[in-house]
């Protein structure tokens, strides 16, 4: 198996293909940086990792260690094998141009939408209607009155998870594009990809 190592730049996307048993690191390099992760089957895009279903499976928001990541027709997809912050976001779909419309009044926003589009682009996956994300290192508190509030990641430089591929996949990354909110603390910032 062959190493590959990639720098993400801020703002933009990324797309490789996983093969059963490789295992991806995803590095936030900066600190407070999310980066949002989507995964397809490589012989059905059909079938893809799924947050909704995960929770469901697990009975749980948080993952740790040992847990297995399920796709839409509840089949494990990914393994989680290590994990240095133990915050990530399973709720909130991928950010797109209309919504930084909407709650910041700004037009054509760069987006994760966009940038996994542009990343799955050269493996012939068509753009969905939405992303449903792992976000990984994104803070997001639920309170007990039902309110959800976004806050700063808890990651600092250097901060990790490990997650290797129960099936062959295809992954798409994007260092989150927001510096409107508290999501990736005010400040875009680089997220580094190393397959293991």
């Amino acid at each position: 198996m062959i190493h590959q190592k990639w720098l993400i730049p801020a703002t933009k996307g990324l797309g490789f293909r996983l093969e059963k048993g490789q295992v991806m690191r995803v590095t936030d390099s900066e600190g407070e940086q999310v980066a949002d992760l989507v995964a397809y089957l490589a012989g059905d895009f059909g079938e893809r990792f799924d947050p909704g279903v995960t929770m469901d499976a697990l009975s749980t928001m948080k993952v740790k260690p040992g847990d297995k990541l399920y796709s839409n027709k509840y089949r494990p997809i990914l393994t989680v094998l290590s994990d240095t912050v133990g915050q990530h976001d399973f709720i909130n779909p991928a950010c797109r141009a209309e919504m930084y419309e909407l709650l910041y009044g700004k037009k054509e926003h760069a987006s994760c939408y966009q940038n996994l589009n542009h990343a799955l682009e050269a493996y012939g996956i068509p753009s969905p209607d939405q992303y449903y994300s792992l976000n990984l290192f994104m803070n997001t508190v639920i309170k007990s009155s039902g309110q959800i509030s976004v806050e700063r990641p808890k990651s600092k430089p250097g901060d990790y998870i490990e997650l290797r591929a129960e099936i062959d996949i295809i992954v798409a990354i994007s260092a989150c594009p927001c510096a409107e909110s508290a999501c990736n603390g005010y400040h875009c910032t680089a997220i580094e990809v190393e397959i293991l």
